[in-house]
């Protein structure tokens, strides 16, 4: 199911508290030099248009987003409506998400990390490329802090799967738990743009949720 085409931001809009480039973050790493507060913080891979993370962010003022994409068009886009909207405890980075978590984030840095709709790379010799990879998920667990989640959700169950597997056997994270679906009333009631498409095509959602044991 590929991507429809974006809408220009307003290039009225001022980006520069909700984008950022991988260069531009604190090192060693500080939150609060990036939301000029200390707060609970929630990383998501892969925002996309960024429906979770304003959604997320205007729910939960109390905590602060980091959204993490690759696309610059798309991180761009999150962040103008993050700004759009006033929501100061989240902020976009446009780069990759493997290097975030290996080379910037401490040792029980983050609350939570989401994972929603992660490119399945279809292709066996592009399955290397997946994000779920074995440093990945160690790095994830290595970051959260005791008690902390990782919710990872996909529509392609032979992703899921093997997803599933490599935690189990790489990482000590607790799960996984089971995530209930709940009836969807309007959009805001779907976690992401990719969710609310799959769901409307009738295609099953795969959830999962992981926690990281409070003596680790």
């Amino acid at each position: 199911m590929g991507r429809r085409a974006l809408r220009k931001p307003d290039p009225s809009i001022d980006l520069s508290r909700h984008l950022k480039t991988f260069d531009e973050l604190p090192s060693p790493w500080r939150s609060e030099a990036i939301f000029g507060r200390r707060a609970p913080l929630e990383v998501e891979v892969g925002s996309g248009k960024g429906l979770f993370l304003r959604s997320a962010a205007a729910a939960r003022p109390e905590v602060d987003f980091l959204g993490i994409e690759i696309g610059q068009k798309y991180a761009q886009f999150a962040a103008a409506a993050l700004a759009k909207r006033g929501l100061d405890n989240a902020v976009m980075v446009n780069g990759d998400a493997l290097r975030l978590f290996a080379d910037l984030l401490p040792e029980a840095s983050v609350a939570a990390v989401h994972v929603y709709f992660p490119d399945p790379w279809w292709k066996k010799r592009h399955k290397k490329r997946r994000v779920l990879c074995e440093s990945f998920v160690l790095d994830v667990q290595r970051v959260l802090v005791p008690g902390g989640e990782l919710h990872f959700w996909t529509d392609v169950e032979e992703y899921f799967q093997t997803a599933l597997a490599l935690l189990a056997a790489a990482t000590r994270l607790e799960g996984p738990f089971e995530v209930a679906e709940t009836e969807a009333q309007h959009d805001m009631d779907y976690r992401t743009h990719f969710e609310r498409r799959t769901r409307q095509h009738g295609q099953q959602v795969h959830r999962s949720r992981f926690r990281k044991p409070e003596n680790l």
